[in-house]
């Protein structure tokens, strides 16, 4: 897995002070994306133990307390993404309690392989969906388009090992 760049601050990217981190890869290819240069996966920088090990560090810093991680990019969920976001998350669900994960994937959770969900289930919010230049609406929150939802995701073993809620996020 690459990636484009990786904020060890961020408070654009989803509510509260949080580190983000851009991943490359991303077939959607949408028009007006502002991430064309993390379209191709071998963009950028590989993603690499230390990098890993850098972002649970910046989370667990208690002098610049984080409220979470955001993944962005081109796409987390891009194929050959999926075994180093799910290696992040788990990591980050088991090492840094407490916050949480927040997921940009030009997919729709009802699109989502087998191998997606596995990702899906360890994060807390998921925003969905391509961007779609013709429906920006620069008042939304924490995504570009009107068609993109934020969804909750909750852990439910009765549905695929979890199910999802369309929320309103409080950004405060």
């Amino acid at each position: 897995m690459y990636y484009s760049q990786y904020f060890d601050l961020d408070v654009i990217n989803g509510p509260g002070s949080r580190v983000t981190l851009f991943v490359s890869g991303c077939e959607h290819q949408c028009k007006g994306c502002y991430n064309q240069s993390t379209w191709s996966p071998s963009n950028g920088s590989f993603f690499d133990q230390e990098t890993e090990d850098k972002i649970i560090n910046d989370l667990n810093d208690l002098r610049i307390p984080r409220r979470g991680l955001s993944l962005s990019g081109g796409d987390p969920l891009y194929p050959t993404n999926l075994d180093g976001i799910l290696k992040l998350v788990k990591r980050v669900k088991k090492e840094c309690v407490g916050k949480n994960i927040w997921l940009w994937t030009g997919y729709t959770i009802e699109q989502l392989t087998p191998r997606q969900k596995t990702v899906v289930q360890y994060i807390d919010y998921l925003v969905d969906g391509k961007f779609e230049q013709q429906l920006v609406d620069p008042a939304l929150k924490f995504r570009g388009s009107s068609n993109q939802r934020i969804l909750a995701i909750t852990k439910n073993d009765e549905f695929d090992g979890f199910a999802y809620a369309i929320s309103k996020i409080n950004a405060d």
